[in-house]
């Protein structure tokens, strides 16, 4: 074994033994990275898709003049609207805590009716209040839908079809899968994978790094007859075995928290089943390099643990951006796209979760240009560590 082999063997292996050692760098890569995010997302998911399975719960309905409009009433109850009759006027109801919902029924409802007019009714809402506003929507649909029923049947006592006012019939077609569905509330899932990688490697880097220097054993390092790029590779090595253990974790746990979301009752299914982890693994596999280049360096330039801490604390957010752009603009897997690291990771995820496989062309184009940023910015670690200014 050469001497230069032997040195990055040595320091490799005594970086994983020191940071084994450290119950806060077990915590953070072994538990708080690859544990808290999905046991997080899996929370927001179960939550949105109660949030969406409560429209089929009764509305509660405050009615204001139901005697007018008997009909009405009925067909609100007939939608699943639960009817209590209401004396105060809006006004007073408006002051009590939660005033829920009230529909007013005006006295000339009758009347306009037989006239041919409009009928007048007055729905009050909080829209402040989310339940509410959700509520609301589904009563004031109803109403239209009520109020539609009546112009039919007016059309019809005039001879004139109903139909008649409708000049287009539109089929509404939907081409999306149990799968594709589902990938709209999972689109997050790649930002918390990136976030536990990232995590992973977090206090290795730091401890690595300005943790040795504030120990005083980096000076005792850089004074082995070894070249100081071998010495980097260690500790990237080191970094990047941690955030591939965080990353197979998060992996495994996000597959096991999934089958605990009832996406099914929605008409929906999450495709995360082995064969489908096994790839996303593989997809974020190569931004372990990149993110533990990325950390190395930036660790390398401060000059105390607790400055390499809060600088890193704000690096976890940098690669995470592009995702967020993502999101915003509904970007979809592009080869041009697909070679922006972390952006072409999430892009391929999106395509695994809707189930449109991945591609062996995306997949090495996104491989190699993200192994290309952490071969750039593992050279950056590596000036850094040629700087005497390294020691303090």
């Amino acid at each position: 074994m050469s001497r230069g082999l032997s040195a990055f063997v040595t320091v490799l292996v005594k970086e994983l033994r020191e940071n084994a050692r450290d119950r806060r760098t077990l915590i953070s890569a072994l538990l708080f990275g690859p544990l808290v995010p999905p046991i997080l997302f899996t929370a927001l998911m179960v939550s949105s898709v109660e949030r969406h399975r409560g429209l089929e719960h009764p509305v509660a309905l405050a009615v204001r003049g139901g005697e007018r409009a008997p009909g009405l009433v009925q067909y609100l109850a007939a939608r699943g609207a639960k009817i209590t009759p209401e004396m105060r006027d809006p006004d007073a109801l408006r002051h009590t805590s939660r005033p829920g919902l009230l529909l007013s029924i005006s006295e000339h409802y009758e009347a306009s009716l037989r006239a041919g007019r409009p009928a007048t009714v007055a729905l009050y809402g909080d829209s402040s209040d989310r339940d509410t506003l959700v509520d609301e929507a589904r009563v004031a649909a109803w109403l239209h839908a009520y109020g539609a029923e009546l112009g039919a049947l007016r059309l019809q006592a005039r001879g004139v079809s109903p139909t008649a006012a409708n000049a287009l019939a539109v089929d509404e077609v939907d081409w999306a899968t149990p799968a594709s569905r589902s990938a709209v509330l999972l689109g997050i899932l790649s930002y918390f994978l990136l976030f536990a990688t990232l995590m992973g490697g977090l206090y290795v880097a730091i401890d690595s790094t300005a943790g040795e220097r504030e120990r005083g054993s980096l000076e005792p390092l850089l004074t082995l007859p070894v070249r100081r790029g071998i010495l980097v590779l260690a500790k990237l090595c080191a970094a990047g075995i941690c955030m591939a253990v965080s990353l197979a974790l998060a992996v495994v746990i996000f597959a096991i928290c999934l089958r605990v979301v009832p996406l099914e009752s929605l008409g929906m299914r999450a495709n995360f089943g082995p064969l489908v982890a096994a790839q996303v693994f593989l997809v974020v596999l190569p931004f372990v390099p990149l993110g533990a280049a990325l950390m190395l360096a930036v660790a390398s330039y401060t000059r105390s643990y607790r400055e390499a801490q809060t600088w890193l604390s704000v690096i976890l957010l940098v690669p995470t951006l592009p995702i967020v752009f993502a999101s915003l603009y509904g970007l979809t897997a592009r080869p041009a796209l697909i070679a922006v690291p972390s952006l072409g990771q999430h892009l391929l995820i999106q395509r695994l979760l809707r189930d449109e496989g991945l591609p062996v062309a995306l997949w090495s184009l996104s491989a190699l240009t993200t192994l290309a940023t952490a071969l750039f910015l593992s050279w950056i670690a590596v000036r850094l560590w040629q700087r005497e200014a390294l020691l303090g």
